[in-house]
């Protein structure tokens, strides 16, 4: 939701496209079918666009499979890319050409979008033993921390660390306000890895910061 709003606000800004429709809920006739996050008009070629977004945490894990995708999941294992482009494929593009979709936008006088796109902003973490060079480059790009166990947790008493909660998780480090030292931040870790949730920790000393999670599988 926070990434949905920051999105919304950039196109509302955005002197490329005309902002049509955000989170606009298509209803059945008993139940919300799904949402369009997004329809815009390209100013320059004036064709209508339903774009849909996605800001996402993954990890890889590289005993999943052989096939890349299939490969990076949630800090928790509850989501994969995979499973959402396969959500993406299956339910939510194929809801731009339903009949109540189709009603709900001539009622508000927009001309159905002659293309979607999804918009993937991702967080992707690696084990630290991988280089981000070894990925395909739209996957480098987006590397942005490694992941580790908590027998790899190495002490340092000259680091200071942060353990934000989901709803920082896409701020930036200078927002967070509450650190700790080594010994604080090991009880912390432990009381969410006894619950099956895998913390972000920052760590930061004098000449380095690191982002990466500390996971329970």
């Amino acid at each position: 939701m926070q990434a949905e709003a920051c999105f919304k606000e950039y196109l509302k800004q955005s002197k490329e496209y005309d902002l049509l429709a955000a989170n606009l809920q298509i209803q059945g006739e008993k139940e919300t079918l799904g949402e369009l996050d997004y329809i815009v008009k390209n100013l320059k070629t004036e064709k209508n666009i339903h774009i849909e977004l996605a800001c996402k945490f993954y990890l890889f894990d590289e005993n999943k499979s052989k096939e890349v995708e299939q490969n990076w999941v949630g800090p928790n294992q509850k989501d994969s890319l995979s499973e959402k482009l396969e959500k993406l494929k299956l339910k939510q593009f194929p809801l731009l050409k339903a009949p109540e979709t189709i009603k709900k936008l001539n009622e508000l006088g927009i001309e159905k979008p002659t293309s979607q796109t999804l918009c993937l902003k991702a967080f992707l973490f690696i084990p630290k033993y991988l280089k981000p060079e070894s990925f395909p480059k739209n996957y480098e790009d987006c590397i942005v921390g490694h992941y580790l166990k908590a027998t790899d947790l190495v002490k340092d008493e000259s680091a200071l660390y942060a353990i934000p909660t989901k709803k920082e998780w896409i701020l930036p480090v200078n927002a967070l306000n509450n650190w700790y030292t080594f010994s604080e931040i090991k009880l912390l870790v432990d009381e969410q890895l006894k619950m099956n949730k895998s913390p972000l920790i920052y760590k930061k000393t004098p000449h380095r910061l690191e982002r990466f999670f500390v996971v329970w599988w």
